[in-house]
């Protein structure tokens, strides 16, 4: 999968602190690439060596059937179909139904400043592709912008139509967080009650440590070294995302592109806001509202936060304030 399924949200720093304790002595751990990042399973309270593995292999297969599902690189994906049916309507799957109403939705949410059809305009920059990201050029930019409209999306049952026939399809702020919440559902369901899931920086807290202690979850400083934090806060059972602009970033004649793209301008959006992270039940709305409240600002972003159950938001300013919800944890230097 390239950079059209790389989420906003790797800037979140995995430092999860655990230890196993459970029926095993120590964690079972698995990593892996795929999804176009690093990927990280951790097992807790388990049981034999051979189930975890059968578990863990259960799991990598789930990432990689999502995967040929949800990539628009993927040739026959139900994504890479959309963009390339010319405007006839495309037969899905009900994971990919799921998915493009849930993303449809956030695209309503935030008036379009998130955009599922944004693929032909990201695809100029180059962000996180092969190629070496560089500004477009304008009259290509403009050209893009009037390919880029959720509401060309018609969804009647299974079948997809665009309705105009050169939009494309991006799932890059939402689909790591649907498929998270897959693997946490495979996992419960096998009765694993102490697990952790990264998918990249998109992390899932199942249960507590086996101790019962909270997991320790440390958030990255924007522009900073990897490792260094901002913030370090307790998690149980919870995911937490963070979107931002100093992952996938480039300066060209000393200005700072990154990848988060105004659909009104075709370029990158500018506000005073370096990072956000999301603390939530779900990693799907965790995923698509670390962008949606980036995109929204800092007091529309608060105000939707706190309209919602269990949700909580940090934002980092690019000088460095933290400003969060009333019910975020308290940072932990």
């Amino acid at each position: 999968m390239n950079h059209t399924l790389q989420t906003l949200s790797t800037a979140l720093l995995a430092a999860v602190l655990l230890a196993g304790c459970g029926r095993n002595a120590e964690p079972v751990t698995r990593t892996g690439f795929c999804l176009d990042t690093v990927v990280q399973i951790t097992l807790y309270d388990t049981g034999s060596q051979d189930a975890c593995a059968e578990t863990l292999d259960a799991c990598f297969d789930l990432i990689d059937g999502y995967e040929k599902l949800f990539s628009a690189s993927i040739e026959g994906s139900d994504i890479w179909n959309i963009n390339h049916a010319k405007g006839r309507p495309v037969t899905v799957s009900d994971d990919t139904v799921r998915l493009l109403r849930e993303a449809l939705r956030y695209c309503e949410l935030s008036k379009g400043q998130v955009d599922l059809t944004v693929l032909p305009l990201s695809e100029l920059w180059h962000f996180g592709s092969e190629d070496t990201p560089r500004v477009p050029d304008q009259t290509a930019i403009t050209d893009a912008l009037s390919h880029v409209d959720y509401r060309a999306a018609a969804i009647d049952g299974n079948t997809v139509t665009l309705a105009d026939p050169d939009a494309a399809i991006d799932l890059g702020f939402i689909a790591k967080g649907y498929i998270a919440d897959r693997l946490k559902e495979y996992l419960l369901s096998q009765g694993i009650e102490s697990a952790c899931i990264n998918l990249g920086g998109n992390l899932v807290a199942i249960g507590n440590k086996p101790d019962g202690a909270p997991y320790r979850i440390g958030i990255q400083k924007p522009f900073a070294d990897e490792g260094e934090t901002v913030a370090v806060i307790d998690v149980t059972d919870a995911s937490v995302v963070s979107s931002g602009i100093y992952e996938r970033c480039f300066y060209e004649d000393g200005v700072l592109y990154h990848h988060l793209l105004d659909t009104a301008t075709g370029y990158p959006a500018d506000n005073n806001i370096a990072g956000v992270t999301i603390l939530a039940p779900s990693s799907t709305e965790a995923d698509a509202l670390s962008t949606t409240c980036y995109f929204l600002g800092i007091d529309e972003g608060l105000a939707l936060i706190e309209s919602l159950d269990d949700t909580e938001v940090l934002f980092v300013t690019k000088d460095g304030e933290l400003i969060c919800s009333e019910g975020f944890p308290l940072p932990q230097r």
